[in-house]
């Protein structure tokens, strides 16, 4: 009987060490499996790399709503006033962005300040004169959002300046006075001192005005200069020229709505404008030089660039990229009434003609600068500089 309950004793006790080694086993295999570990550890780096991601993404995120511009613009402009100030209200209404505008701006005063810079951007009605200043390494380019809506060739090599809209020469002639098949149709036309002797004669604008400026370095690189100079001294000779010399186009299509003139030389925006009077509106257009074999109508664009040194960089990067946004495109036309270099954008008014349905000189807009300061010298010496009458 004893031998009987020592052997039981001895099977229970056997029985609870073989299973106190099968756990240990099983406990050994899970620590040491490295297949199991790998797992595991996988698990818990992408569980890290997702909270990493999700981290560095809010934090970008906070960054960015962080980053909110102010201060203020420092713009100098060479158009009207009226061209360009409702323009940048928008913008500070948009972005809380202070605007300080000297409007009818000198391009030159760009370069007089070079040594000590104020302006952030410069807006021109010539690209000659912004081409001229990019020439002088005044202007500084970036790579703004949607500059690519703006062909090529309307735009410096490296953005230093973006044309946004444009406009072509000719005549505004008022009907009650001239027909139009009784109107000049060519730039060289005025050679001719008949159109003196009609009603009234007709009107130009004075040499310093950037339309005429960029009119008569068309004609050197169509010309030459010893013809261009010709020209220039017959459309400024008292009696066989002109019989008006104004200060500015606006002058020159409101004479001519009153009959003070029978035609003027002007960009064609100015007849828009004065369609749009209620009075003095029995206006037409020619656009000059449009026939087989003629040069085409000589065209300009009105742009914009950021200066370099700008004080402040990066609202003048802010100004230009929002410019280039199509509403803002269309908002720079705005009171001008010219019309958007951007194809895809229709021009905001009626009778207008799409700048890509003119016969238009050949001549590459960007040339324009090559001829600035040198056309300004010409004008000078052929007399047309600031006489007005």
């Amino acid at each position: 009987m004893k031998k009987l309950l020592m052997f039981m004793a001895l099977l229970i006790l056997s029985l609870g060490v073989l299973a106190a080694c099968g756990g240990n086993n099983n406990n050994s295999e899970t620590e040491n499996n490295p297949e199991t570990d790998n797992e595991v550890n996988d698990n818990n780096n992408e569980v890290e790399n997702n909270n990493e991601e999700e981290n560095t993404e809010e934090a970008a995120n906070n960054n960015q709503e962080e980053v909110e511009l102010d201060g203020e613009l420092v713009v100098y402009s060479a158009r009207n006033e009226t061209f360009v100030q409702a323009l940048l209200d928008k913008f500070t209404d948009e972005t809380g962005i202070e605007v300080l505008a000297l409007h009818e701006a000198d391009p030159l005063q760009i370069q007089e300040e070079a040594g000590n810079v104020q302006a952030d951007v410069f807006i021109s009605n010539d690209l000659g004169a912004l081409e001229y200043l990019n020439q002088q390494d005044l202007l500084e380019g970036f790579e703004p959002e949607n500059v690519d809506s703006i062909d090529e060739q309307y735009r410096a090599d490296n953005n230093e300046w973006v044309a946004i809209s444009a406009r072509a020469r000719g005549f505004i002639y008022n009907k009650d006075m001239i027909s139009e098949d009784e109107m000049p149709t060519k730039m060289e036309d005025l050679f001719d001192p008949e159109w003196s002797e009609v009603d009234n004669g007709y009107a130009i604008t004075r040499g310093g005005n950037g339309g005429m400026i960029g009119n008569i370095s068309a004609l050197r690189y169509e010309w030459g200069d010893d013809r261009t100079s010709e020209w220039i001294t017959a459309i400024q000779d008292e009696e066989t020229g002109a019989a008006g010399i104004f200060q500015g186009h606006g002058d020159i299509r409101r004479a001519v709505g009153a009959g003070e003139h029978a035609f003027g030389l002007v960009n064609n925006y100015y007849y828009h404008q004065q369609l749009e009077e209620p009075t003095d509106n029995n206006v037409g257009f020619i656009y000059t030089d449009q026939g087989d074999g003629e040069m085409g109508a000589i065209a300009n664009a009105a742009g914009l660039g950021m200066v370099a040194g700008a004080p402040n960089q990066e609202n003048a990067e802010a100004f230009i990229e929002w410019v280039l946004q199509e509403e803002n495109q269309l908002a720079f036309v705005g009171e001008s009434l010219e019309v958007p270099i951007n194809t895809e954008l229709d021009p905001p008014f009626e009778e207008a003609v799409p700048f890509s349905e003119l016969h238009v000189q050949d001549m590459p807009l960007k040339e324009l600068g090559n001829y600035f300061e040198d056309t300004k010298t010409l004008i000078e010496d052929s007399g047309l500089d600031l006489e007005l009458r």
